[in-house]
């Protein structure tokens, strides 16, 4: 059998009683949106990061949108990494804002502070710090290339569930912090559902009108909204979710030192790098090679599933070749020739990890 890169069905199929229990709570209570239980998630998400706020909203890409809404980054530039899921370009552009993209760091693969130094303009109304992989990104020196000037920082946390910076949780640092729950994520739903964490109680408030038609608590809409709504049964999930994390996130460190250790010394595979200073929440192993398809298909023959996170980096992607302004992105350019990514979830089992430990081992053992 296949090991499969990623195998969300495998949580559920563990789970199955106790979700059953949670949807079938969810049906007799008769309130499906916006109810008790999203109440009762936002409170243990916001505390979970640090935060005295937490909006639940549909996905990770409206969590990012609306964030920049509420910072009024309509009209305005906003500079984002070349190295992202194309959903956190996506998002910038229905928030009504412009997308710039700028470098990453060749080690932490995250944004790059001298690179966004370098595209920062009079129009620049934010910044989206991507953790890219689970990697918290450089927010310190983010802050110190904006200087005084009034420049929003949204975190994008969707791949960063139980990350932090000298112990801080990612989310808590910028003047919001968005996060996805879609099935693959750290924290997964079974569907689409996001959610926003913020210090900021006044734009906490205007987050909640937004995600539901601009409306007040007569139903009159105050402000032009949208339709962004966490349902009861996702969040009766996501609350299973977030009461085991802690045991899940250890399951990846472990995971994960396993491979450091298969890959120690590697003359062909290079593990990921921990900056100073940093927890990386593993939501993916990303490796380096110089021959990522002859991995990937010595990994296979393995038995062992690999993937591209991601095919193509978003400024040469069709729909924003000719719209994406950027400079000098050798680091993203380099990191597509070379990366891949391996299984790091916590239903792996330890001979599948041994499995995929000896598949590695017999990369650098046969050299090809």
């Amino acid at each position: 059998m296949t090991i499969p890169v990623a195998a969300p069905v495998r949580w559920f199929e563990q789970h199955q009683q106790a979700v059953a229990a949670a949807v079938a709570g969810v049906m007799s209570g008769g309130q499906y949106i916006l109810g008790p239980r999203v109440d009762a998630f936002e409170r243990a998400f916001a505390a979970f990061c640090a935060c005295p706020h937490a909006v639940a909203v549909a996905s990770g890409t409206d969590a990012i949108t609306l964030g920049l809404r509420v910072l009024d980054a309509a009209g305005g530039e906003v500079i984002t990494s070349a190295h992202t899921a194309v959903a956190t370009v996506a998002a910038i552009e229905r928030a009504g804002a412009i997308p710039v993209v700028a470098d990453i760091d060749p080690v932490t693969h995250c944004l790059c502070p001298e690179s966004v130094a370098s595209v920062l303009s009079p129009r620049t109304r934010a910044i989206v710090a991507v953790h890219i992989f689970g990697h918290p990104a450089d927010l310190r020196g983010l802050r110190a290339v904006t200087g005084s000037r009034a420049i929003g920082l949204v975190e994008d946390c969707a791949q960063a569930h139980g990350a932090r910076i000298d112990g801080q949780p990612v989310g808590s640092f910028g003047m919001a912090g968005a996060f996805s729950f879609y099935p693959t994520k750290n924290i997964g739903a079974l569907g689409d559902a996001g959610a926003i964490v913020t210090h900021d109680e006044q734009l906490a408030r205007q987050l909640r009108q937004l995600r539901q038609y601009g409306w007040d608590e007569t139903r009159c809409s105050q402000l032009h909204g949208q339709n962004s709504r966490m349902d009861e049964v996702q969040a009766a999930i996501l609350a299973l979710r977030l009461a085991e994390f802690p045991s899940a996130f250890l399951r990846r460190q472990q995971i994960a030192q396993r491979y450091n250790e298969a890959l120690a010394d590697h003359p062909q595979v290079l593990a990921p790098q921990t900056a100073p200073g940093a927890t990386h929440a593993f939501h993916l192993y990303v490796v380096r090679t110089a021959q990522p398809e002859a991995l990937a298909a010595h990994l296979l023959a393995q038995g062992v599933q690999s993937a591209r996170h991601y095919a193509t980096p978003i400024h040469r992607q069709p729909a924003y070749r000719d719209i994406l302004r950027a400079q000098s992105l050798h680091n993203v350019e380099r990191l597509y020739e070379t990366m891949l990514s391996i299984p790091i979830y916590p239903e792996l089992t330890d001979p599948e990890v041994d499995r995929i430990c000896e598949a590695l081992s017999r990369w650098r053992a046969g050299g090809k």
